[in-house]
């Protein structure tokens, strides 16, 4: 692997350590929602993905606190 692309694998992973992050099936049970609602979200654009590698998506937690806040808030 070139230096280029390990400064740049670290530097991801840096950020990443800082925000907390989940799954999308962790996601779903945390919702209380079906994965697929998840994706849902996240192609309309309610949840931001954030793409580790080719196979690993993550979604940050204070965005979904923040989706479900809102969703709470119209509720009441």
């Amino acid at each position: 692997m070139s230096e280029a692309l390990k400064r740049q694998k670290e530097e991801k992973y840096k950020i990443l350590s800082e925000i907390r992050t989940a799954r999308a099936k962790q996601v779903a049970i945390y919702l209380g929602i079906g994965l697929s609602t998840v994706w849902h979200y996240a192609r309309i654009g309610k949840l931001t993905p954030i793409k580790l590698s080719s196979r690993v998506t993550v979604f940050s937690m204070d965005e979904v606190d923040a989706l479900l806040d809102n969703a709470m808030a119209k509720v009441a």
